[in-house]
């Protein structure tokens, strides 16, 4: 049972890191920062430069991978449980930063707590 739930939580954030920078890139929701309408004006309303948009993409989705892959390769799932908890720790720290509401901090936050979770239960 503890195998099961811990699949299903790779596969949440496997699936809604790719929901959110694949699919919703360019989409308006009630979670973005500021007034941001797609996820490049979210960066711009934090203040980050564009390439920071890229890399950050970028290691998410490596980050996403490295958990669901850590299913089947076991050193992978610490690496990107660990490198999400960080880049989601900074995404909270960004909306603290323009002062958004509390229902803005939901997705992150619950990103963070799996990541965290997959972190303690894979070291």
């Amino acid at each position: 049972l503890d195998s099961i739930f811990i699949y299903i939580i790779q596969a949440i954030i496997f699936f809604g890191i790719l929901n959110v920078w694949l699919i919703r890139v360019n989409k308006k929701t009630n979670y973005r920062g500021g007034t941001a309408k797609n996820l490049q004006e979210e960066f711009n309303v934090y203040g980050y430069p564009h390439w920071f948009f890229y890399l950050v993409g970028v290691l998410k989705i490596l980050f996403a991978l490295c958990i669901c892959v850590g299913h089947w390769i076991q050193m992978l799932l610490p690496i990107g449980a660990l490198g999400m908890s960080i880049l989601i720790l900074g995404a909270i720290f960004s909306h603290f930063k323009v002062h958004d509401t509390l229902v803005k901090f939901i997705p992150a936050s619950i990103m963070l707590f799996l990541s965290l979770f997959l972190l303690s239960s894979s070291i």
